[in-house]
């Protein structure tokens, strides 16, 4: 079982590195983009608002949005509807463990892989 999950961080950490050096080039001129960023990025896509310059509560907002998208898949959110303005709510269905910040980073990664893999972004 653990090599298993050995390999399969391996495979994580080398999808993450590609991803991250896509998205680099193609959003921030070649300058490494960090998880927070690359978060911010998927919640500027799913509000479907390109080219808008966000107030600072708006890209909290957006950074929650992706946040919500990205472990719904995991079954932690579910998404409920849009509003007027056109910014997607979500319901909680199941609280999030408490995890270290390794193992959110970890998560957070792996759902970020996994909605690129499925958008067909990367393979």
């Amino acid at each position: 079982m653990y090599i298993c999950s050995m390999a399969r961080d391996e495979e994580l950490k080398q999808r993450w590195k590609e991803l991250v050096e896509f998205l680099s080039k193609r959003f921030a001129e070649g300058e490494t983009l960090d998880l927070d960023a690359i978060i911010y990025l998927i919640g500027v896509q799913e509000l479907g608002k390109i080219g808008v310059n966000f107030k600072k509560d708006e890209k909290i907002n957006l950074m929650h949005i992706a946040i919500c998208r990205l472990l719904e898949p995991f079954g932690y959110y579910k998404f409920d509807y849009f509003d007027k303005e056109g910014w997607p709510h979500y319901s909680v269905l199941e609280k999030l463990p408490s995890l270290k910040a390794g193992e959110q980073s970890v998560l957070m990664k792996e759902a970020i892989v996994q909605y690129f893999v499925e958008s067909q972004t990367i393979q």
